[in-house]
């Protein structure tokens, strides 16, 4: 691991958080609707979508009935991890577009790579085990490999490289920082659909290995935990 100060870490885990991410996701399927079709904008957004479903099912699955991976310490897939790989090399894209075509591959790289620094920084910090982070790193990386992919080949005069990545830095800079309690809607949307009182936690997730037949219900014994916190998921 890196040896970097903590404060750096938290920086760079920050980036990946959707109260930045989502905003400059939105952002490119404007100039997507404004400079090219509004078909290559839903294109995108069904893409990012689709990767925040697989977030949301995992975590409702682990939250509302304790599903996973104890083998991989998998709770479920790091949402940090999946936006930031998935948003920042389709921004790049998006500004390089213009540019020549090593160029704009060297800008998708860039991305990508600033989505497996946030994909560290989760397991740096606890947030997340390294499978958690990988597979966040995966599937955000598929979404913007997939559209890029489809959008490579768009005319690059369409848009203006200067205002689109003016409009990209000014909207960075606004939401950096700014928190967005997705975790908590999260919580709440597995509590009501699974019927539970208490969502289910990393530390006792991992404790229960095999349980008796005269053993309680895991939804009983996982019913008297405490509340989840950031760390223990």
């Amino acid at each position: 691991m890196p040896d970097l100060p903590i404060h750096l870490w938290y920086s760079i885990t920050s980036l990946g958080g959707a109260g930045m991410t989502l905003p400059l996701a939105l952002a490119i399927a404007l100039w997507l609707a404004v400079g090219y079709s509004w078909r290559l904008a839903a294109c995108w957004l069904a893409l990012l979508g689709t990767a925040i479903g697989v977030v949301t099912v995992t975590k409702l699955a682990f939250l509302g009935w304790g599903v996973g991976v104890r083998e991989l310490d998998f709770t479920g897939v790091s949402g940090h991890s999946m936006l930031s790989t998935a948003v920042y090399p389709v921004v790049l894209f998006l500004m390089l577009l213009p540019a020549r075509r090593s160029i704009r591959l060297l800008g998708v790289l860039a991305g990508l790579a600033a989505g497996l620094a946030v994909g560290l920084s989760r397991v740096v910090l606890s947030a997340h085990s390294p499978s958690e982070a990988v597979t966040g790193c995966i599937v955000g990386a598929l979404a913007a490999l997939v559209f890029v992919r489809i959008a490579w080949d768009a005319e690059p005069g369409r848009l203006s490289a200067l205002p689109v990545a003016v409009s990209m830095m000014v909207l960075a800079i606004a939401m950096h920082g700014v928190h967005v309690p997705t975790q908590r809607w999260v919580t709440h949307i597995a509590l009501k659909v699974s019927g539970h009182d208490r969502p289910f936690i990393r530390a006792k997730w991992k404790a229960v290995r095999d349980i008796g037949p005269g053993a309680a219900p895991l939804s009983q014994t996982f019913n008297t935990l405490e509340p989840a916190t950031a760390s223990d998921i």
